[in-house]
């Protein structure tokens, strides 16, 4: 029988407290193949030039959450199989692999891809987009947290590529006892990885890329290589695009692949290109 697989196109950008997120978003769905999976867009309050206010200890929790919600709603009304999500800042991903657990009985597992653990909120830092795997797995941010019904098993869990975790990083991952490897390690061996989905029965699987697991000296439509003011607020990644790409195609061969978030798009070029396109007079009459 086919399976249902179903597009999702969310903007998000309050996460990362950065509007640019939209349009990296909207970028990757264009860029995405053809094919007959319908896209359907997860409604986003616009940017509109108001400075999102810090909501018990998270920047824009309200428009958060009621996006949070907007998205289980139109996932809940398809009930697919399968869900691609393009974002926004990586906060996109709770709803589908929420919805993706319980699709397939709390057994799903889920492979973090990401230069950053996205479980612990960063002391003075306050946005949204540290949280989602630590809400998925029922820690995080209690308010966003409580949209998990059936929280993902950690040990179903793990997070490939990451750089320099914190203590408070560490203590999450020790005490759930989340399998981890960082970029250097999967190099040339992905054995733990298949390992892990071998000795965790892991018959379906969500991969989640936030883009900023890779080097931004090779990659460069990151937040860390901003051209004009570079991002030193957390360690950047350092993983190669073929290197991502094989791990992808390894992951799709050892099993069945029913989620797939890109998240944290930032296009520098096309950004700094639409804002000139939109200053040139003859453009704008």
């Amino acid at each position: 029988m086919t399976k249902k697989t179903i597009r999702l196109l969310m903007p998000q950008w309050q996460g990362g407290n950065n509007p640019n997120y939209s349009f990296g978003a909207e970028l990757l769905a264009w860029l995405a193949p053809d094919n007959d999976q319908p896209l359907i867009h997860v409604p986003v309050h616009a940017y509109d030039g108001t400075p999102l206010e810090n909501e018990n200890g998270t920047n824009g929790r309200r428009q958060l959450l009621e996006q949070l919600e907007a998205a289980h709603h139109i996932i809940d009304a398809h009930k697919p199989d399968r869900i691609v999500m393009f974002g926004g800042d990586c906060l996109v991903e709770q709803a589908p692999f929420a919805y993706l657990n319980e699709r397939y009985g709390g057994k799903l597992g889920l492979i973090w891809i990401d230069a950053h653990s996205d479980l612990v909120r960063i002391v003075g830092y306050d946005n949204g987009h540290t949280l989602p795997l630590g809400n998925l797995l029922g820690e995080g941010d209690e308010e966003f947290a409580k949209h998990v019904k059936i929280p993902l098993n950690p040990e179903n869990v793990f997070i490939a590529g990451l750089e320099a975790p914190t203590e408070q990083d560490t203590e999450v991952i020790q005490r759930l006892g989340l399998k981890t490897a960082g970029t250097k390690e999967l190099m040339n061996n992905t054995e733990s990885i298949k390992e892990w989905i071998k000795e965790s029965g892991i018959k379906h699987l969500a991969i989640h890329i936030d883009l900023d697991v890779l080097d931004p000296k090779a990659f460069r439509s990151l937040l860390f290589a901003n051209p004009e003011a570079p991002y030193n607020l957390a360690p950047a990644g350092t993983m190669q695009m073929p290197q991502l790409l094989n791990l992808i195609k390894e992951l799709s061969e050892e099993t069945d692949v029913v989620g797939l978030g890109i998240t944290e798009h930032m296009p520098w070029d096309y950004i700094n290109l639409k804002k000139l396109l939109g200053e040139i007079p003859i453009l704008n009459k």
